[in-house]
């Protein structure tokens, strides 16, 4: 397969010396850029995979009728708290 060649781009001379002064020994700033693109593109793949599976889980979310109130899911966490509080208090030494 013949390796293709991304445009050149313009930078401040100031940008360009932030860059070289990460360089790793033995780094070229070819290879930076290079390892910066990948890493960029497959970190932009992984949050269009989130953003569509979270749409997704939305849509199902909808389809099925919604989930609980805003009150269930409070007066829920109460209880847990309720509980919580009540098995403590049964414990030695409170």
């Amino acid at each position: 397969m013949r390796s293709a060649t991304f445009p050149p781009i313009r930078v401040e001379p100031e940008v360009r010396a932030e860059v070289e002064a990460v360089l790793r020994e033995g780094e070229s700033l070819t290879q930076f850029i290079e390892e910066a693109v990948v890493a960029a593109a497959a970190w932009r793949r992984v949050q269009a995979e989130f953003v569509k599976r979270g749409e997704a889980a939305i849509e199902r979310w909808k389809q099925e009728g919604g989930g609980r109130t805003v009150d269930e899911v409070m007066a829920g966490l109460q209880g847990r708290l309720d509980d919580a509080k009540r098995r403590a208090a049964g414990r030695p030494g409170r």
